[in-house]
Protein backbone atom coordinates (compact mmCIF):
# COMPACT_ATOMS: atom_id res chain seq x y z
CA UNK A 1 0.00 0.00 0.00
CA UNK A 2 1.36 3.40 -0.96
CA UNK A 3 1.79 6.16 1.60
CA UNK A 4 -1.54 7.23 3.08
CA UNK A 5 -2.12 10.99 3.35
CA UNK A 6 -3.04 12.44 6.74
CA UNK A 7 -6.69 12.25 7.76
CA UNK A 8 -8.81 15.26 6.80
CA UNK A 9 -12.52 15.66 7.51
CA UNK A 10 -14.83 15.49 4.52
CA UNK A 11 -16.09 18.97 3.54
CA UNK A 12 -19.82 19.78 3.44
CA UNK A 13 -21.95 20.77 0.47
CA UNK A 14 -23.44 24.27 0.70
CA UNK A 15 -27.16 23.92 -0.03
CA UNK A 16 -27.67 27.66 -0.39
CA UNK A 17 -26.02 27.33 -3.80
CA UNK A 18 -28.34 26.66 -6.79
CA UNK A 19 -26.03 23.99 -8.21
CA UNK A 20 -26.20 22.02 -4.95
CA UNK A 21 -29.97 22.21 -4.91
CA UNK A 22 -30.11 21.06 -8.54
CA UNK A 23 -27.87 18.07 -7.77
CA UNK A 24 -30.04 17.24 -4.77
CA UNK A 25 -33.17 17.27 -6.92
CA UNK A 26 -31.57 14.77 -9.33
CA UNK A 27 -30.60 12.43 -6.48
CA UNK A 28 -34.02 12.76 -4.90
CA UNK A 29 -35.72 11.75 -8.15
CA UNK A 30 -33.34 8.81 -8.50
CA UNK A 31 -34.10 7.60 -4.98
CA UNK A 32 -37.83 8.14 -5.40
CA UNK A 33 -37.77 5.93 -8.49
CA UNK A 34 -36.66 3.07 -6.23
CA UNK A 35 -39.33 3.55 -3.57
CA UNK A 36 -41.41 0.50 -2.75
CA UNK A 37 -38.65 -1.92 -3.68
CA UNK A 38 -38.42 -5.34 -1.98
CA UNK A 39 -35.20 -6.10 -0.09
CA UNK A 40 -33.89 -9.54 0.88
CA UNK A 41 -31.87 -10.71 3.84
CA UNK A 42 -28.17 -11.46 3.36
CA UNK A 43 -27.02 -14.34 5.56
CA UNK A 44 -23.92 -16.46 5.16
CA UNK A 45 -23.31 -15.08 1.68
CA UNK A 46 -26.85 -15.92 0.46
CA UNK A 47 -29.78 -13.64 -0.33
CA UNK A 48 -32.93 -14.91 1.37
CA UNK A 49 -36.62 -13.95 1.06
CA UNK A 50 -39.13 -14.46 3.85
CA UNK A 51 -42.89 -14.08 3.95
CA UNK A 52 -42.71 -11.99 7.12
CA UNK A 53 -42.18 -8.38 5.99
CA UNK A 54 -41.20 -5.02 7.43
CA UNK A 55 -42.43 -1.85 5.71
CA UNK A 56 -40.59 1.46 5.90
CA UNK A 57 -42.38 4.74 5.20
CA UNK A 58 -41.41 8.37 4.74
CA UNK A 59 -41.99 10.20 8.07
CA UNK A 60 -42.68 13.42 6.16
CA UNK A 61 -45.36 11.69 4.05
CA UNK A 62 -46.67 8.49 5.58
CA UNK A 63 -48.44 7.55 2.33
CA UNK A 64 -45.05 7.04 0.70
CA UNK A 65 -43.59 3.54 1.15
CA UNK A 66 -39.79 3.58 1.11
CA UNK A 67 -39.32 -0.18 0.93
CA UNK A 68 -40.43 -3.62 2.03
CA UNK A 69 -37.97 -5.88 3.82
CA UNK A 70 -37.79 -9.58 4.54
CA UNK A 71 -37.61 -10.11 8.29
CA UNK A 72 -35.32 -12.68 9.84
CA UNK A 73 -36.80 -15.47 11.93
CA UNK A 74 -35.10 -16.85 15.02
CA UNK A 75 -33.77 -19.69 12.89
CA UNK A 76 -32.30 -17.34 10.30
CA UNK A 77 -30.78 -15.08 12.95
CA UNK A 78 -29.11 -18.14 14.47
CA UNK A 79 -27.78 -19.05 11.03
CA UNK A 80 -26.42 -15.50 10.64
CA UNK A 81 -24.35 -15.50 13.81
CA UNK A 82 -23.14 -19.06 13.33
CA UNK A 83 -22.12 -18.32 9.72
CA UNK A 84 -20.29 -15.20 10.88
CA UNK A 85 -18.50 -17.22 13.55
CA UNK A 86 -17.48 -19.84 10.99
CA UNK A 87 -16.16 -17.31 8.47
CA UNK A 88 -14.27 -15.38 11.15
CA UNK A 89 -11.43 -17.94 11.02
CA UNK A 90 -10.73 -16.97 7.42
CA UNK A 91 -11.46 -13.24 7.57
CA UNK A 92 -9.38 -12.69 10.72
CA UNK A 93 -6.29 -13.96 8.90
CA UNK A 94 -6.47 -11.39 6.11
CA UNK A 95 -3.79 -8.72 5.91
CA UNK A 96 -4.77 -5.62 7.94
CA UNK A 97 -3.45 -3.48 5.11
CA UNK A 98 -5.91 -5.17 2.74
CA UNK A 99 -8.77 -4.58 5.14
CA UNK A 100 -7.78 -0.91 5.45
CA UNK A 101 -7.76 -0.60 1.66
CA UNK A 102 -11.29 -1.96 1.53
CA UNK A 103 -12.42 0.55 4.16
CA UNK A 104 -10.93 3.37 2.09
CA UNK A 105 -12.77 2.05 -0.97
CA UNK A 106 -16.01 2.27 0.98
CA UNK A 107 -15.15 5.88 1.79
CA UNK A 108 -14.44 6.63 -1.87
CA UNK A 109 -17.76 5.16 -3.03
CA UNK A 110 -19.74 7.12 -0.45
CA UNK A 111 -17.86 10.30 -1.28
CA UNK A 112 -18.61 9.89 -4.98
CA UNK A 113 -22.36 9.37 -4.36
CA UNK A 114 -22.80 11.61 -1.37
CA UNK A 115 -25.89 13.32 -2.72
CA UNK A 116 -27.60 10.01 -3.45
CA UNK A 117 -27.15 8.90 0.16
CA UNK A 118 -28.35 12.32 1.32
CA UNK A 119 -31.57 11.69 -0.61
CA UNK A 120 -32.21 8.39 1.18
CA UNK A 121 -31.72 10.11 4.55
CA UNK A 122 -34.23 12.76 3.50
CA UNK A 123 -36.83 10.21 2.43
CA UNK A 124 -36.48 7.54 5.11
CA UNK A 125 -35.04 9.32 8.17
CA UNK A 126 -36.80 12.66 7.60
CA UNK A 127 -33.59 14.69 7.57
CA UNK A 128 -33.37 18.03 5.83
CA UNK A 129 -30.56 18.31 3.29
CA UNK A 130 -28.28 20.35 5.61
CA UNK A 131 -28.75 17.65 8.29
CA UNK A 132 -28.25 14.72 5.91
CA UNK A 133 -25.02 16.08 4.42
CA UNK A 134 -22.96 16.06 7.65
CA UNK A 135 -24.08 12.51 8.37
CA UNK A 136 -22.92 11.19 5.00
CA UNK A 137 -19.67 13.13 5.36
CA UNK A 138 -19.23 11.56 8.80
CA UNK A 139 -19.63 8.10 7.27
CA UNK A 140 -16.75 8.93 4.93
CA UNK A 141 -14.71 10.19 7.87
CA UNK A 142 -15.28 7.06 9.95
CA UNK A 143 -14.10 4.82 7.12
CA UNK A 144 -11.00 6.90 6.43
CA UNK A 145 -10.14 7.38 10.10
CA UNK A 146 -10.55 3.75 11.16
CA UNK A 147 -8.59 2.52 8.16
CA UNK A 148 -5.66 4.65 9.31
CA UNK A 149 -6.04 3.46 12.90
CA UNK A 150 -5.86 -0.16 11.74
CA UNK A 151 -2.68 0.53 9.81
CA UNK A 152 -1.17 2.02 12.95
CA UNK A 153 -2.27 -0.85 15.19
CA UNK A 154 -0.92 -3.39 12.71
CA UNK A 155 2.51 -2.01 13.59
CA UNK A 156 2.28 -1.03 17.28
CA UNK A 157 5.03 0.79 19.13
CA UNK A 158 7.83 -1.53 20.27
CA UNK A 159 7.86 -2.89 23.79
CA UNK A 160 10.67 -2.64 26.31
CA UNK A 161 13.08 -5.42 25.27
CA UNK A 162 14.38 -7.75 27.98
CA UNK A 163 17.93 -9.12 27.66
CA UNK A 164 17.91 -12.41 25.77
CA UNK A 165 14.32 -11.96 24.56
CA UNK A 166 12.48 -10.59 21.57
CA UNK A 167 9.17 -9.12 22.73
CA UNK A 168 6.23 -7.88 20.73
CA UNK A 169 2.59 -6.90 21.15
CA UNK A 170 0.05 -7.79 18.46
CA UNK A 171 -3.63 -6.94 18.23
CA UNK A 172 -6.02 -9.75 17.32
CA UNK A 173 -9.65 -9.43 16.22
CA UNK A 174 -12.32 -10.63 18.63
CA UNK A 175 -14.71 -12.78 16.59
CA UNK A 176 -18.27 -12.53 15.30
CA UNK A 177 -20.23 -9.55 16.56
CA UNK A 178 -23.63 -7.91 16.39
CA UNK A 179 -23.94 -4.35 15.04
CA UNK A 180 -27.15 -2.55 16.04
CA UNK A 181 -27.29 1.02 14.68
CA UNK A 182 -29.90 3.66 15.56
CA UNK A 183 -32.52 5.23 13.32
CA UNK A 184 -31.39 8.81 14.01
CA UNK A 185 -27.94 8.39 12.40
CA UNK A 186 -28.66 5.26 10.36
CA UNK A 187 -25.87 5.79 7.84
CA UNK A 188 -22.94 7.36 9.70
CA UNK A 189 -23.18 5.37 12.91
CA UNK A 190 -23.82 2.14 11.03
CA UNK A 191 -20.79 2.82 8.83
CA UNK A 192 -18.64 3.65 11.84
CA UNK A 193 -19.60 0.61 13.90
CA UNK A 194 -19.50 -1.85 11.00
CA UNK A 195 -16.25 -0.61 9.45
CA UNK A 196 -14.49 -0.48 12.82
CA UNK A 197 -15.36 -4.12 13.43
CA UNK A 198 -14.62 -5.30 9.90
CA UNK A 199 -11.34 -3.43 9.44
CA UNK A 200 -10.17 -4.93 12.73
CA UNK A 201 -10.75 -8.39 11.26
CA UNK A 202 -14.08 -9.30 12.82
CA UNK A 203 -17.24 -10.53 11.12
CA UNK A 204 -20.58 -8.88 11.84
CA UNK A 205 -24.31 -9.42 11.79
CA UNK A 206 -25.98 -6.08 11.06
CA UNK A 207 -29.44 -5.67 12.56
CA UNK A 208 -30.69 -2.31 11.26
CA UNK A 209 -33.33 -0.19 12.92
CA UNK A 210 -36.85 -1.06 11.81
CA UNK A 211 -37.38 2.66 11.09
CA UNK A 212 -34.50 2.98 8.60
CA UNK A 213 -33.69 -0.38 6.95
CA UNK A 214 -33.40 1.03 3.41
CA UNK A 215 -30.47 3.23 4.39
CA UNK A 216 -28.76 0.19 5.92
CA UNK A 217 -29.43 -1.76 2.71
CA UNK A 218 -27.71 0.97 0.69
CA UNK A 219 -24.68 0.69 2.97
CA UNK A 220 -24.62 -3.08 2.44
CA UNK A 221 -24.47 -2.41 -1.31
CA UNK A 222 -21.40 -0.23 -0.74
CA UNK A 223 -19.62 -2.94 1.28
CA UNK A 224 -20.22 -5.40 -1.53
CA UNK A 225 -19.07 -3.00 -4.23
CA UNK A 226 -15.92 -2.15 -2.27
CA UNK A 227 -14.96 -5.83 -2.17
CA UNK A 228 -15.77 -6.98 1.35
CA UNK A 229 -16.59 -10.71 1.18
CA UNK A 230 -20.31 -11.49 1.40
CA UNK A 231 -19.71 -13.86 4.28
CA UNK A 232 -17.96 -11.20 6.36
CA UNK A 233 -21.27 -9.48 7.15
CA UNK A 234 -24.97 -10.27 7.25
CA UNK A 235 -27.94 -7.97 6.68
CA UNK A 236 -30.54 -9.11 9.16
CA UNK A 237 -33.61 -6.89 9.66
CA UNK A 238 -36.09 -8.23 12.18
CA UNK A 239 -38.10 -7.63 15.31
CA UNK A 240 -36.10 -7.04 18.46
CA UNK A 241 -38.28 -9.41 20.45
CA UNK A 242 -37.77 -12.16 17.86
CA UNK A 243 -34.09 -11.90 17.00
CA UNK A 244 -32.56 -9.16 19.16
CA UNK A 245 -32.18 -11.05 22.41
CA UNK A 246 -31.27 -14.23 20.54
CA UNK A 247 -28.35 -12.58 18.75
CA UNK A 248 -27.03 -11.03 21.96
CA UNK A 249 -27.36 -14.25 23.96
CA UNK A 250 -25.91 -16.65 21.40
CA UNK A 251 -22.70 -18.31 22.69
CA UNK A 252 -20.92 -17.62 19.39
CA UNK A 253 -21.49 -13.85 19.73
CA UNK A 254 -18.22 -12.28 20.85
CA UNK A 255 -19.24 -8.62 21.02
CA UNK A 256 -22.21 -6.32 20.61
CA UNK A 257 -21.86 -2.80 19.19
CA UNK A 258 -25.00 -0.83 19.96
CA UNK A 259 -26.31 2.72 19.67
CA UNK A 260 -29.82 3.48 20.88
CA UNK A 261 -31.97 3.93 23.95
CA UNK A 262 -30.86 3.51 27.54
CA UNK A 263 -33.48 0.82 28.13
CA UNK A 264 -32.36 -1.37 25.22
CA UNK A 265 -28.68 -0.75 25.93
CA UNK A 266 -29.03 -1.83 29.55
CA UNK A 267 -30.91 -4.95 28.49
CA UNK A 268 -28.16 -5.83 26.01
CA UNK A 269 -25.55 -5.31 28.70
CA UNK A 270 -27.47 -7.53 31.11
CA UNK A 271 -28.04 -10.33 28.58
CA UNK A 272 -24.45 -10.22 27.34
CA UNK A 273 -23.07 -10.45 30.88
CA UNK A 274 -24.58 -13.90 31.47
CA UNK A 275 -22.47 -16.71 29.94
CA UNK A 276 -24.33 -19.30 27.86
CA UNK A 277 -23.64 -22.97 27.38
CA UNK A 278 -20.64 -23.37 25.08
CA UNK A 279 -19.47 -19.76 25.52
CA UNK A 280 -15.75 -19.44 26.19
CA UNK A 281 -15.34 -15.66 26.50
CA UNK A 282 -16.71 -12.63 28.29
CA UNK A 283 -18.74 -10.77 25.69
CA UNK A 284 -17.76 -7.20 25.05
CA UNK A 285 -20.47 -4.54 24.84
CA UNK A 286 -19.77 -1.20 23.15
CA UNK A 287 -22.80 0.99 23.83
CA UNK A 288 -23.89 4.58 23.30
CA UNK A 289 -27.26 5.18 24.93
CA UNK A 290 -28.38 8.76 24.58
CA UNK A 291 -28.44 11.75 26.87
CA UNK A 292 -30.23 14.63 28.54
CA UNK A 293 -27.83 17.28 27.36
CA UNK A 294 -27.60 20.75 28.85
CA UNK A 295 -26.27 24.10 27.74
CA UNK A 296 -25.34 26.45 30.59
CA UNK A 297 -25.74 30.14 29.76
CA UNK A 298 -23.84 32.42 32.09
CA UNK A 299 -24.56 36.11 32.70
CA UNK A 300 -21.07 36.94 31.36
CA UNK A 301 -21.73 36.04 27.75
CA UNK A 302 -23.16 37.32 24.49
CA UNK A 303 -26.83 36.37 24.88
CA UNK A 304 -27.52 36.42 21.14
CA UNK A 305 -24.77 33.88 20.47
CA UNK A 306 -25.99 31.69 23.32
CA UNK A 307 -29.54 31.78 22.01
CA UNK A 308 -28.36 30.71 18.58
CA UNK A 309 -26.26 27.87 20.00
CA UNK A 310 -29.17 26.58 22.08
CA UNK A 311 -31.56 26.97 19.15
CA UNK A 312 -29.43 24.98 16.71
CA UNK A 313 -28.61 22.32 19.30
CA UNK A 314 -32.24 21.88 20.38
CA UNK A 315 -34.08 21.89 17.05
CA UNK A 316 -31.63 20.58 14.46
CA UNK A 317 -33.09 17.34 13.05
CA UNK A 318 -36.22 17.88 15.13
CA UNK A 319 -34.24 17.41 18.36
CA UNK A 320 -33.67 13.75 17.48
CA UNK A 321 -29.95 13.64 18.22
CA UNK A 322 -28.54 11.98 21.31
CA UNK A 323 -26.36 15.09 21.58
CA UNK A 324 -29.28 17.54 21.24
CA UNK A 325 -29.73 20.28 23.82
CA UNK A 326 -32.86 19.38 25.76
CA UNK A 327 -32.07 21.59 28.79
CA UNK A 328 -31.01 25.23 28.78
CA UNK A 329 -29.86 26.33 32.23
CA UNK A 330 -29.72 30.11 32.30
CA UNK A 331 -28.36 32.59 34.84
CA UNK A 332 -31.17 34.49 36.54
CA UNK A 333 -29.59 37.83 35.58
CA UNK A 334 -30.26 37.24 31.87
CA UNK A 335 -33.08 34.68 32.10
CA UNK A 336 -35.93 36.88 30.85
CA UNK A 337 -33.84 38.38 28.06
CA UNK A 338 -32.76 34.91 26.97
CA UNK A 339 -36.36 33.62 26.88
CA UNK A 340 -37.59 36.61 24.90
CA UNK A 341 -34.87 36.22 22.27
CA UNK A 342 -35.19 32.44 22.14
CA UNK A 343 -38.96 32.63 21.60
CA UNK A 344 -38.45 35.05 18.72
CA UNK A 345 -35.84 32.78 17.16
CA UNK A 346 -37.97 29.65 17.46
CA UNK A 347 -40.89 31.51 15.88
CA UNK A 348 -38.86 31.79 12.65
CA UNK A 349 -38.74 28.00 12.16
CA UNK A 350 -40.30 26.78 8.94
CA UNK A 351 -41.63 23.23 9.06
CA UNK A 352 -42.79 20.74 6.48
CA UNK A 353 -41.46 17.95 4.21
CA UNK A 354 -37.72 17.69 4.75
CA UNK A 355 -37.02 17.49 1.02
CA UNK A 356 -38.08 21.14 0.65
CA UNK A 357 -35.10 23.44 1.07
CA UNK A 358 -37.21 26.16 2.72
CA UNK A 359 -38.04 23.93 5.70
CA UNK A 360 -35.76 24.07 8.74
CA UNK A 361 -37.59 21.22 10.48
CA UNK A 362 -39.26 18.09 9.20
CA UNK A 363 -41.26 15.38 10.95
CA UNK A 364 -40.22 13.12 13.80
CA UNK A 365 -39.41 9.56 12.81
CA UNK A 366 -42.58 7.63 13.65
CA UNK A 367 -46.13 7.70 15.00
CA UNK A 368 -44.97 6.14 18.27
CA UNK A 369 -42.24 8.77 18.68
CA UNK A 370 -44.78 11.53 18.02
CA UNK A 371 -47.17 10.11 20.61
CA UNK A 372 -44.45 9.87 23.26
CA UNK A 373 -43.16 13.39 22.61
CA UNK A 374 -46.64 14.91 22.75
CA UNK A 375 -47.27 13.16 26.08
CA UNK A 376 -44.08 14.72 27.47
CA UNK A 377 -45.15 18.14 26.22
CA UNK A 378 -48.40 17.83 28.17
CA UNK A 379 -46.40 16.88 31.27
CA UNK A 380 -44.14 19.88 30.71
CA UNK A 381 -47.09 22.26 30.39
CA UNK A 382 -48.15 21.26 33.90
CA UNK A 383 -44.63 21.34 35.34
CA UNK A 384 -43.66 24.69 33.85
CA UNK A 385 -44.81 27.38 31.44
CA UNK A 386 -45.33 26.88 27.72
CA UNK A 387 -43.30 29.56 25.93
CA UNK A 388 -43.95 28.49 22.31
CA UNK A 389 -45.21 25.48 20.39
CA UNK A 390 -46.86 22.78 22.41
CA UNK A 391 -48.63 20.44 20.03
CA UNK A 392 -48.77 18.61 16.69
CA UNK A 393 -48.16 20.46 13.44
CA UNK A 394 -50.07 20.12 10.18
CA UNK A 395 -49.03 17.75 7.41
CA UNK A 396 -49.31 14.15 6.24
CA UNK A 397 -46.47 13.09 8.50
CA UNK A 398 -45.33 12.92 12.10
CA UNK A 399 -45.04 16.68 12.64
CA UNK A 400 -44.62 18.35 16.04
CA UNK A 401 -44.25 22.07 16.69
CA UNK A 402 -40.88 23.16 18.08
CA UNK A 403 -41.65 23.55 21.76
CA UNK A 404 -40.01 25.52 24.58
CA UNK A 405 -41.04 25.00 28.19
CA UNK A 406 -39.89 27.68 30.64
CA UNK A 407 -39.56 27.72 34.44
CA UNK A 408 -38.73 24.01 34.63
CA UNK A 409 -37.28 22.80 37.94
CA UNK A 410 -34.40 20.26 38.21
CA UNK A 411 -36.65 17.52 39.61
CA UNK A 412 -39.32 17.87 36.93
CA UNK A 413 -39.72 14.95 34.55
CA UNK A 414 -39.02 17.02 31.44
CA UNK A 415 -35.72 18.05 33.04
CA UNK A 416 -34.70 14.49 33.95
CA UNK A 417 -36.12 12.16 31.28
CA UNK A 418 -34.96 11.83 27.67
CA UNK A 419 -37.67 13.04 25.29
CA UNK A 420 -35.88 12.76 21.92
CA UNK A 421 -37.84 15.37 20.04
CA UNK A 422 -38.14 19.14 19.45
CA UNK A 423 -38.73 19.97 23.10
CA UNK A 424 -36.48 22.28 25.14
CA UNK A 425 -36.77 22.77 28.90
CA UNK A 426 -35.42 26.08 30.23
CA UNK A 427 -34.37 26.37 33.87
CA UNK A 428 -33.30 29.40 35.89
CA UNK A 429 -30.13 29.23 38.03
CA UNK A 430 -29.09 31.84 40.59
CA UNK A 431 -25.43 31.72 39.48
CA UNK A 432 -22.87 29.71 37.51
CA UNK A 433 -22.14 27.24 40.31
CA UNK A 434 -25.81 26.35 40.67
CA UNK A 435 -26.13 26.05 36.88
CA UNK A 436 -23.31 23.49 36.75
CA UNK A 437 -24.87 21.59 39.65
CA UNK A 438 -28.22 21.53 37.81
CA UNK A 439 -26.52 20.38 34.61
CA UNK A 440 -24.91 17.46 36.47
CA UNK A 441 -28.20 16.51 38.13
CA UNK A 442 -29.03 13.74 35.66
CA UNK A 443 -28.31 10.05 35.18
CA UNK A 444 -26.86 10.82 31.75
CA UNK A 445 -23.53 12.37 30.78
CA UNK A 446 -23.16 12.65 27.02
CA UNK A 447 -22.70 16.21 25.74
CA UNK A 448 -22.90 19.64 27.27
CA UNK A 449 -21.94 23.22 26.50
CA UNK A 450 -21.17 26.40 28.40
CA UNK A 451 -21.54 29.97 27.19
CA UNK A 452 -19.37 32.31 29.25
CA UNK A 453 -16.60 34.83 28.70
CA UNK A 454 -15.16 34.32 32.17
CA UNK A 455 -11.93 32.23 32.02
CA UNK A 456 -12.32 31.01 35.62
CA UNK A 457 -15.79 29.72 34.88
CA UNK A 458 -14.55 27.99 31.75
CA UNK A 459 -11.92 26.20 33.84
CA UNK A 460 -14.56 25.24 36.39
CA UNK A 461 -16.72 23.74 33.64
CA UNK A 462 -13.77 21.78 32.28
CA UNK A 463 -13.19 20.26 35.71
CA UNK A 464 -16.74 19.85 37.04
CA UNK A 465 -19.22 19.56 34.15
CA UNK A 466 -19.45 15.75 33.98
CA UNK A 467 -20.01 14.87 30.33
CA UNK A 468 -18.11 12.90 27.73
CA UNK A 469 -18.15 15.78 25.23
CA UNK A 470 -17.92 19.34 26.57
CA UNK A 471 -18.12 22.37 24.30
CA UNK A 472 -17.22 25.92 25.27
CA UNK A 473 -19.01 28.85 23.61
CA UNK A 474 -20.48 26.72 20.82
CA UNK A 475 -23.36 24.32 20.20
CA UNK A 476 -23.37 20.87 21.83
CA UNK A 477 -24.08 18.94 18.60
CA UNK A 478 -21.92 18.24 15.57
CA UNK A 479 -18.99 16.17 16.82
CA UNK A 480 -16.33 15.77 14.13
CA UNK A 481 -14.42 12.54 13.62
CA UNK A 482 -10.85 12.88 14.85
CA UNK A 483 -11.50 16.26 16.45
CA UNK A 484 -14.26 15.42 18.96
CA UNK A 485 -14.07 11.73 19.97
CA UNK A 486 -17.68 10.97 20.87
CA UNK A 487 -19.13 9.03 23.80
CA UNK A 488 -20.58 9.67 27.22
CA UNK A 489 -20.52 8.81 30.89
CA UNK A 490 -23.03 7.23 33.27
CA UNK A 491 -26.22 6.06 31.52
CA UNK A 492 -25.05 7.59 28.27
CA UNK A 493 -22.93 4.55 27.53
CA UNK A 494 -19.53 2.99 27.80
CA UNK A 495 -17.67 6.17 26.73
CA UNK A 496 -16.04 4.23 23.91
CA UNK A 497 -15.26 7.45 21.98
CA UNK A 498 -16.32 6.87 18.38
CA UNK A 499 -14.07 8.74 15.99
CA UNK A 500 -11.23 8.80 18.50
CA UNK A 501 -7.77 7.22 18.65
CA UNK A 502 -8.84 4.48 21.11
CA UNK A 503 -12.06 3.35 19.45
CA UNK A 504 -10.68 0.46 17.40
CA UNK A 505 -9.30 -1.14 20.55
CA UNK A 506 -12.91 -2.02 21.42
CA UNK A 507 -12.83 -4.56 18.58
CA UNK A 508 -9.38 -6.01 19.20
CA UNK A 509 -7.58 -7.95 21.91
CA UNK A 510 -3.85 -7.55 22.61
CA UNK A 511 -1.48 -10.52 22.67
CA UNK A 512 1.97 -10.21 24.23
CA UNK A 513 4.67 -12.47 22.79
CA UNK A 514 8.11 -13.03 24.34
CA UNK A 515 10.62 -15.18 22.43
CA UNK A 516 13.88 -16.31 23.99
CA UNK A 517 16.81 -15.70 21.65
CA UNK A 518 20.43 -16.88 21.66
Amino acid sequence: MSAVPPFVNEPYTDFTKPEAQAAAAVSLAKARAELGKDYDLLIGGEWIKTSDKLTSTNPSNVSEVVGTFSKASAELATKAIESAHEYFTEWSQTDPVYRAELAMKVAAIIRERKMDFNAWLVLEAGKTWPEAEPEVAEAVDFCEYYARLMLKLAKPDPLVQMPGEKGQLVYLPLGAGIVIPPWNFPFAILAGMAIAALVAGNTVVIKPSSETPAIAAKFIDVLIEAGFPLKAFSFCPGSGNVIGDLLVEHPKTRFVSFTGSKEVGLRINELAAKPRKGQIWIKRVVAEMGGKDAIVVDRETNVDKAVEGVFVSAFGYQGQKCSACSRAIVDAAIYDEFLEKLKARVATITQGPSEKFENYMGAVVSASAKKSILEYIEIGKKEGRLLIGGGPAEGNGHYIQPTVLADIEPKHRVFQEEIFGPVLAVTKAKDFDEAIAFANDTEYGLTGAVYTDNPAKIEKAKKEFFVGNLYINRKCTGAMVGAHPFGGFNMSGTDSKAGGPDYLLQFLQPKSIAERIA
